[in-house]
C-alpha cells in the first residue's frame, strides 16, 4: 500500500483550492493528503458551499491520473462508505456524490481532473453538522459511533488505495449493494424514473416510460 503526503492545516480556504494550488506551482504529486481541521470557504459540486466547523474531517488526495475515467467516483464513493461502516454505521450511497445514514448526508464528494492529476476532495461529518433546511437532511458520524477525524483519515486511506485498485465490476457490485434508492421511483429532470443501477461504462441507469436511460451528471432526487 502506497504512502500519503500528509499536509495538515488547522484552517485554510479549502483543502480542495490548496490541492489546485500545489499541482499550478508544479508541487503535485501522487498520493498526497491535504487535511484541515475547518474551512472558511469549502465547497462541493457546482460550487456549492460546504459547511467546514472544527470536529469533521475535510481532505483532498492527489493522484496520479493521465487518462480521466469517471467511474473513479464510484471507487470513492464505496471508499466512503465503507470507512464508516469499519466504525460500526449502515451507510448508503446517493448518486452522484453523497453518502448518507438514514436518509441523511453524513459525506459529500468531490471529484476534480487538473493536468495529469485528479484531486478527490472529501468530507464526513464526524463531530458536527449543519442545518441547510428542513428537505436537506445532514447526520454525523458520533451519533453512529466512536471515532475521531484521524481515525477516519486513516481507515479511509487504506480503503482509497483499495478499492482504487479494485476491477470496476467489484466496485460496481458493492456500490450497488449500497445504492440508495435502487429499484425505487425517483425524480430526475422533474419526472419520475425508477433506478435500477449502473453499467459497465460507469452511467446511471434509470428506466422511464419504457425505455432506460443513460445518466452521467445530472442529478437525482430520491
Amino acid at each position: 500500500m502506497a504512502k500519503y503526503k500528509l499536509f495538515s492545516f488547522d484552517k485554510i480556504s479549502s483543502t480542495q483550492t490548496y490541492a489546485h494550488d500545489m499541482i499550478a506551482a508544479g508541487r503535485g504529486a501522487d498520493h498526497i493528503a491535504i487535511t484541515a481541521q475547518a474551512q472558511s470557504a469549502g465547497r462541493g459540486r457546482y460550487r456549492r458551499t460546504w459547511v467546514s466547523h472544527h470536529g469533521n474531517l475535510y481532505v483532498s488526495f492527489i493522484f496520479d491520473a493521465p487518462n480521466r475515467d469517471a467511474r473513479i467516483s464510484y471507487a470513492v464513493a464505496v471508499a466512503v462508505a465503507e470507512t464508516l461502516a469499519a466504525f460500526g454505521a449502515n451507510p448508503a450511497i446517493k448518486w452522484p456524490n453523497d453518502v448518507l445514514l438514514d436518509g441523511a448526508k453524513v459525506a459529500g464528494i468531490l471529484i476534480e481532473y487538473v493536468d495529469t492529476f485528479v484531486i478527490v476532495g472529501i468530507g464526513i461529518n464526524i463531530h458536527s453538522n449543519p442545518t441547510v433546511s428542513a428537505n436537506y437532511k445532514t447526520t454525523r458520524l458520533d451519533k453512529y459511533a466512536d471515532a475521531s477525524p484521524a481515525d477516519v483519515l486513516a481507515r479511509l486511506m487504506q480503503n482509497l488505495d483499495a478499492w482504487r485498485d479494485a476491477g470496476f465490476d467489484t466496485v460496481r457490485t458493492q456500490w450497488m449493494r449500497r445504492a440508495a434508492g435502487l429499484n425505487q421511483v425517483v425524480q430526475y429532470r422533474g419526472a419520475p424514473a425508477q433506478l435500477i443501477g449502473i453499467n459497465a461504462a460507469g452511467a446511471l441507469q434509470l428506466r422511464r416510460a419504457g425505455e432506460v436511460v443513460s445518466v452521467y451528471g445530472d442529478e437525482i432526487l430520491l
